[in-house]
């Protein structure tokens, strides 16, 4: 028995969806097209320094790609930020990566989540874009246990070709996203 990959799901969308939403063409069904994951640094730089550096890292070993340092676009006097210092770090994930990456945050990390009964539907905005704040990167399984004092949380978007909230809800859940349950 072997699992399907998201690709795999995503290549049969248009036969599954045309009948609900009426598309005429393969390229009018919602595929992926890239996956964001940011995590901002914040306060944490005036303390410790390499805080960017081991976040870095560790987002590299995580996502398989190094993620680009996000500078201060202006100075805040209020937060004692000034312009151009390092406030977070952000990856964009397209292709190969990218489909590795969701099949890894659904099937492995997200249901090691402590507690997890489903991913809130209110997270999918109205043009099709799915956004979820993680707590802990712990959950993915490159992140070693043993460091747990420098734990971070970072947020991941799901950006699609969908239209409206409907096709982009229909296409999540073809594709294995574990919503919670509706109630009744």
């Amino acid at each position: 028995m072997s699992m399907k990959t998201v690709k795999e799901k995503e290549e049969k969308a248009f036969e599954t969806l045309k009948g609900q939403f009426g598309y005429k063409n393969k390229m009018a069904a919602p595929h992926l097209v890239k996956i964001v994951i940011s995590s901002a640094t914040g306060s944490g730089i005036k303390r410790d320094k390499n805080r960017n550096d081991l976040i870095v890292d560790r987002l590299g070993k995580i996502i398989g790609q190094k993620p680009a340092l996000r500078s201060s676009k202006k100075s805040i006097a209020s937060f004692k930020l000034r312009e151009g210092e390092p406030i977070g770090v952000m990856v964009t994930l397209r292709g190969g990566r990218m489909y590795s990456f969701i099949d890894k945050l659904i099937n492995i990390s997200i249901p090691r989540t402590k507690d997890f009964r489903g991913i809130d539907r209110k997270i999918v905005d109205a043009i099709g874009n799915l956004t979820m704040g993680i707590k802990e990167h712990t959950i993915f399984p490159e992140a070693s246990d043993e460091e747990l004092k420098d734990v971070f949380g970072l947020a991941i978007t799901i950006v699609t070709t969908a239209k409206t909230r409907d096709e982009a809800m229909a296409y999540f859940d073809l594709i294995g996203i574990p919503f919670k349950e509706a109630k009744k």
